[in-house]
């Protein structure tokens, strides 16, 4: 009962996190290592963060960033039948119960990657992509690389615990690969799911992430845990336009890995706020073009991503737009025209670019002659009229 009473009155706690989203400090968080970021990898709060620790099925980020980088190149289809290997079925931990030579779609498998966090699926994705397990961890290995990773080390595509290897990670480099992964919009498709099923049904599939229930504006993305590694999850929330990844690692409890990602999401979304470029319904506008084929080119932002800014500031932000009157062709799509400027309380905090939308070309002989002889009928045609008096 006291156990019972315990869980309830944390989960309890979450809910009120998300309720009031009055946090102003983070304080210190039970994890390992911590880190918050914006999904531009804006960093609001750490801690610890650039230490290696295992992240049991956190991994499997990783997993599903190279299985949506290979769907969205249109190297393999969502369609596509994947086959169990016998390595595969052998699994452990959480797991859909794949049988050796049992088929599925990449779908199916990813789906069960993403809501029930199956080791088997993980494998046979895996081996799928890459030919063999050794081969996709190679790839795992490679694009952490790539993607700035210095703390990363992947050993398998699950997460799960070997004899003499392990991998390790920090918080940091997985907030690097959730901001990846999170490129690929269909990701949030699988890891929002809170329930479903695979095998025509036959299969139910629970969603590991009890937060999506438990937090305002949760959209995924995987939670893991091993006796080894503790409680870990890598979180996406979005409120008000604003989208934070929340990563904790070896935490000691259930528990404490909801509060402590409740804790840093409140601070995040309590504290800071997005700023657009240009206010609501401001728009740039045309500049003119002299000797073009177009008398003006309409302009736009080159980078039009909304700014982060703490809340305390976003009310005193102004805009000053400098925009050339006109210009010579030939102009190229791209090319400046002006800036945007964001100031609070007169000082610099943001310049843009502004850019040519399009291109215009400039007028060759032929137009510039039947420019001539067009305005010579005209003004032909108003002298007679001023004479006639029509």
């Amino acid at each position: 009962m006291k156990r019972l009473f315990a869980a309830a009155a944390a989960v309890f706690c979450v809910l009120a996190f998300s309720i009031t989203a009055s946090a102003v400090e983070v304080g210190e968080v039970s994890a390992k290592g911590a880190i918050l970021t914006t999904d531009d990898g804006q960093v609001l709060f750490e801690q610890n963060a650039d230490a290696s620790y295992p992240p049991a099925s956190v991994t499997k980020i990783m997993t599903m960033l190279l299985t949506m980088e290979a769907v969205d190149s249109g190297k393999v289809s969502l369609e596509d039948t994947i086959t169990a290997s016998a390595h595969a079925a052998e699994m452990g931990g959480s797991q859909i119960y794949l049988k050796e030579g049992e088929q599925m779609s990449l779908d199916d498998m990813l789906k069960s990657i993403a809501v029930a966090s199956a080791n088997d699926a993980a494998v046979a994705v895996a081996e799928h992509l890459g030919g063999s397990e050794a081969a996709f961890v190679s790839m795992m290995n490679d694009r952490a690389a790539a993607l700035g990773c210095t703390g990363t080390t992947f050993v398998n595509p699950n997460g799960l615990d070997t004899d003499g290897e392990e991998t390790k990670t920090t918080a940091r480099d997985l907030a690097l690969i959730s901001q990846e992964l999170l490129k690929h919009d269909k990701i949030l498709e699988y890891t929002s799911i809170w329930m479903d099923t695979v095998r025509n049904g036959e299969f139910g599939l629970a969603n590991t992430n009890k937060m999506l229930k438990l937090y305002d504006g949760m959209i995924g993305l995987k939670t893991g845990y091993t006796s080894t590694a503790g409680y870990c999850i890598s979180a996406v929330a979005e409120r008000d336009g604003m989208r934070l990844i929340a990563v904790v690692l070896g935490e000691p409890d259930k528990d404490s890995r909801n509060s402590d990602i409740a804790a840093m999401l409140n601070y995040g979304f309590a504290n800071y706020a997005m700023a657009e470029i240009l206010e609501e319904g401001q728009e740039l506008g045309s500049v003119a073009v002299e000797m073009g084929l177009q008398d003006s080119v309409a302009a736009e932002l080159k980078d039009d991503t909304a700014i982060l800014l703490e809340k305390a500031a976003a009310d005193g932000i102004t805009r000053e737009i400098k925009l050339e009157s006109r210009v010579q062709a030939p102009v190229q799509a791209g090319d400046k025209l002006g800036e945007v400027i964001l100031l609070n309380d007169g000082e610099e905090m943001e310049r843009r670019e502004i850019v040519a939308a399009e291109s215009v070309e400039r007028k060759g002989v032929s137009e510039i002659f039947r420019d001539l002889l067009s305005y010579l009928v005209m003004k032909k045609q108003m002298s007679w009229e001023n004479l006639t008096g029509l």
